[in-house]
């Protein structure tokens, strides 16, 4: 009789720092881009601005944690993240649910809620999310 292979868990999401995710967020707009687009994108309201140097150093190191990739292109360089941001935000939702909230949905949600002013289309896509929710629970 062979044995049943064991699911194979999919290794943890490489979790970026607060600077990290910065250059993950500006790599999610544009899409893919040189040390030089990333940085004029994270210049562009920033005082004072971050060195060339700087953010090169940033994507080698999240190129090392898997967090983008590097290929090469026509002038250089050329980076993407690794991860897809609805994975990537997922993970950091339930990290922060976790960690922060005990594994409490109610409690994040209320700070989540109550900590800014939300918009109506906002809270029109918050009730379409929990009425699929009822109904899902309920089959």
């Amino acid at each position: 009789m062979a044995e049943k292979s064991k699911p194979v868990k999919s290794p943890p999401l490489p979790k970026p720092t607060g600077r990290e995710m910065e250059i993950v967020n500006v790599l999610w707009e544009i899409g893919t881009g040189s040390v030089r687009d990333v940085l004029k994108r994270l210049n562009e309201n920033r005082k004072p601005p971050l060195a060339y140097t700087t953010v090169l150093r940033f994507l080698q190191i999240m190129r090392e944690k898997g967090l983008v990739t590097r290929e090469e292109g026509e002038r250089g360089h050329i980076y993407k993240t690794s991860v897809t941001a609805e994975k990537t935000k997922r993970q950091l939702a339930h990290d922060i649910l976790e960690k922060v909230f005990s594994g409490s949905t109610h409690d994040l949600i209320l700070h989540a809620l109550g900590g800014r002013k939300v918009s109506s289309d906002e809270l029109r896509e918050i009730k379409k999310l929990v009425i699929k929710i009822e109904k899902e629970e309920s089959k």
